[in-house]
């Protein structure tokens, strides 16, 4: 591995003191052999970055110095201007302004705002064998909350950051950190997907669709009439092109939009539809299903009016998440174990997603190799 000077993450928190008796040293040699310097050290990887700001703002520039100063007709004096076309020249900047002011805003939360973390604290850090018994009792609340456990019946635990994860957090070997509810890592905006930064994914999509729908949609009759007027060449060929592009982007994107909308209704993320990829297994069910609404609130926030906009964040801490309606019957033990029931059918879910104790390292304490790092 590259050593962790060479490697641009987000910083971690440093390591408590004091808690793993003799095994400490070797324990805090291999947290610092992977401890996370300062982001955007690593200029290769900006790349992807100012490619996708490159784009936004190539498109942005030839759709209202080519179509909409056409439409504004500023080129001509006010009395021989078409009145209508220039109207219909504004509605349609103006459209195009705001979706654009709000991709921006979305892009460039997607890039700066932290996706979540394991934070800190006595109750997340790794014990050593002896010490785990001692704090059994102080913790025991917080495992009896727990989804994902390993196979037999411990927390899980991420043998690099020297944590115990949550529910849904898995370790990105990008950022080289665990990510609370990690969806992916996107290379485009150079950050992981995570609890924190989801909403501003999925409408950087949807605002990024929308765009792409205005620009080919309406520049089409200015790329029209460049081809029936003598026009210069280079003009010509920046409208084609622009067109051409926004409408092959409208379509990758538009399809990648619908996947997500679609794990969003399933409660599903990347990463977890991945692993069921892998099981084989059914895609139709999950154990944090709460149903369509209460999905879509988990990941847009509780205000339907505020889900198409940037604002209110869903809520939580990203850690622990309320057992859906099948889990809450789970307590009942008869029902648990009565084949075919909502509890029993909850519990053979959450039994396929823990790993095996027969895999390499443990099974449980990395995550699986097939993670996704990125779209």
């Amino acid at each position: 591995r590259r050593p962790a000077a060479a490697r641009s993450r987000w910083p971690g928190p440093s390591a408590p003191e004091g808690r793993l008796g003799s095994d400490r040293p070797c324990m805090d040699r291999h947290r610092d052999a992977y401890a996370a310097p300062i982001r955007f050290g690593e200029c290769c990887r900006l790349a992807p970055v100012l490619c996708v700001a490159t784009t936004i703002i190539a498109l942005y520039a030839e759709y209202v110095l080519l179509h909409g100063w056409r439409l504004l007709q500023h080129d001509l004096p006010p009395e021989t201007r078409m009145h209508d076309m220039v109207t219909r020249g504004r509605r349609q900047l103006a459209a195009f302004d705001v979706v654009t002011a709000l991709l921006l805003y979305c892009f460039a939360c997607c890039v700066l705002v932290h996706p979540g973390t394991i934070p800190s604290g006595a109750e997340w850090e790794l014990a050593d064998t002896d010490d785990r018994a001692d704090r059994a009792d102080s913790t025991g609340s917080l495992g009896a909350t727990l989804l994902e456990t390993k196979t037999t019946g411990e927390r899980r635990h991420c043998k690099w950051c020297l944590k115990y994860k949550p529910d849904r957090c898995h370790h990105c070997r990008v950022c080289n950190m665990c990510v609370l509810r990690m969806d992916h890592h996107c290379p485009w905006v150079y950050n992981c997907i995570g609890f924190r930064n989801h909403k501003y994914f999925l409408l950087l999509l949807l605002y990024s669709v929308i765009d792409l729908a205005i620009i080919t949609c309406t520049m089409w009759e200015t790329v029209w009439w460049s081809t029936r007027v003598d026009v210069e060449l280079a003009t010509m060929t920046a409208l084609v092109v622009g067109e051409a592009f926004a409408a092959f982007g409208l379509v990758s994107l538009s399809v990648f939009l619908g996947l997500h909308m679609w794990l969003l209704a399933k409660a599903m993320t990347t990463v977890e539809f991945c692993e069921k990829s892998l099981e084989n297994a059914s895609y139709n069910s999950s154990v944090y299903n709460k149903g369509l609404y209460g999905n879509v609130c988990s990941v847009l926030g509780p205000y339907a009016l505020l889900w198409l906009l940037p604002v209110a964040l869903p809520r939580g801490d990203g850690m622990t998440f309320r057992a859906p309606l099948a889990l809450a019957d789970a307590g009942d033990d008869a029902a648990a174990e009565e084949p075919g029931s909502p509890a029993s059918r909850a519990c053979m879910m959450l039994s396929s997603r823990r790993p095996s104790s027969n895999s390499p390292g443990g099974g449980s304490q990395d995550e699986p190799q097939g993670e996704p790092q990125g779209e």
